[in-house]
């Protein structure tokens, strides 16, 4: 399958199974509608994909979660398989991902060490200001 299809395929997988469960569809009790489906990676045979999913609940209720997908695949590839017209519907494999947890914490870092550098800065002003006084 060229490159260009298996990307539609991708989002399109992505957005589906993100209906899913925004629908609350998947009747599994560990699957709430705090999941986020980030990405999905489906290979060139199209015999598995790979569906990544994050939260900003905590680490117990994401692995939960995925744990509820997992043992919903079945149903979930069914629903999907019905609405899309593919030879061969690939096998959802759910992983959790980390990524959004760690750009957010990245974007935190990054705020605390600007605004340190900011308190710096004004500690500095009136020294050097008060120096330039007494010259």
């Amino acid at each position: 399958m060229g490159q260009y299809r298996l990307q539609r395929l991708n989002d399109q997988l992505r957005d589906e199974i993100s209906t899913l469960i925004l629908r609350g569809e998947i009747k599994d009790p560990r699957v709430n509608t705090f999941l986020s489906i980030n990405r999905v990676e489906v290979t060139n045979d199209l015999a598995y994909a790979k569906v990544y999913v994050s939260t900003f609940l905590p680490d117990g209720q994401l692995k939960k979660g995925v744990d509820g997908l997992n043992s919903a695949a079945g149903f979930i590839q069914r629903e999907i398989a019905g609405k899309l017209r593919i030879r061969q519907f690939p096998h959802l494999q759910f992983k959790i991902d980390e990524g959004m947890k760690a750009g957010f914490k990245m974007v935190q870092k990054l705020n605390q060490l600007e605004a340190e550098s900011k308190a710096r800065e004004a500690d500095q002003a009136p020294e050097e200001a008060g120096t330039s006084d007494a010259e």
